[in-house]
C-alpha cells in the first residue's frame, strides 16, 4: 500500500507549478492550484491528508489563511468533524482572539471566533504549506489558548530547508504529503 501511496505523491508533486520571483523577486511560489482545477488530483490530495488522521475523534480542523482553507474544509468533512477558519485580522465577523507573531521583517497576527473552540477540543491544524512554522505555531498558541489539545498538524507541501518543524509542538505528529 505505501508503494501506491508513493506513486500518488509523486503524481501530485507533479501537477504543482513553480513560478520564478513571485510574489517578489527571488522566490519561488508553489502553486496548488492545479491540483484543486483537475478532480482526480483535488480527490486525492482530499484522500491522503485525511489518511492519518481517521478514527483519532478529531473534533476540529482549523485552516490558516487562506489557502489553507482550500483543503482544509475537505479534510474536515473527511474526519466528520468541523471546520474553523484561522483569518488575519478583521477579516471575521464575530468577536475574536488574537495572537501576534514574528515575521522576519515585522509582525503579524491570527484570530479566531472566540467561540470556536471548547476546552478539550481535538483539533488538527492544516496548511498547504510549511516554511518557518510561525504561521502554524501563532494557530498553535492561539488553539492552546483556547483549550484546545493540537492532535496533529496538515501540510500538502514542506519546504523541509526552513525546517518549520522545530516551531511546532514536539511530539505532535505532523503530516505533509510533499517534501519540496
Amino acid at each position: 500500500m505505501k508503494q501506491v501511496e508513493n506513486v500518488m505523491i509523486e503524481y501530485l508533486a507533479s501537477n504543482i507549478r513553480t513560478i520564478q520571483d513571485f510574489p517578489k523577486k527571488g522566490i519561488s511560489f508553489k502553486d496548488i492550484t492545479p491540483l484543486l482545477q483537475n478532480s482526480e488530483t483535488l480527490e486525492m490530495t482530499s484522500q491522503l491528508l485525511a489518511r492519518p488522521f481517521r478514527g483519532l475523534g478529531i473534533d476540529y480542523v482549523l485552516g490558516l489563511e487562506s489557502r489553507g482553507f482550500l483543503f482544509g474544509i475537505p479534510l474536515a468533512q473527511d474526519l466528520h468533524a468541523g471546520f474553523i477558519p484561522v483569518r488575519k485580522p478583521d477579516k471575521l465577523p464575530w468577536s475574536t482572539k488574537q495572537v501576534t507573531y514574528d515575521l522576519e521583517y515585522g509582525q503579524d497576527a491570527l484570530e479566531m471566533h472566540d467561540d470556536a473552540l471548547t476546552s478539550g477540543s481535538k483539533v488538527v491544524i492544516h496548511d498547504d504549506l510549511i516554511a518557518t512554522g510561525g504561521t502554524a505555531a501563532a494557530a498553535t498558541r492561539l488553539a492552546v489558548e483556547m483549550g484546545a489539545e493540537i492532535a496533529g498538524y496538515s501540510f500538502v507541501m514542506e519546504i523541509s530547508a526552513l525546517n518549520g518543524r522545530r516551531a511546532l509542538q514536539p511530539d505532535v505528529p505532523v503530516e505533509v504529503l510533499i517534501q519540496v
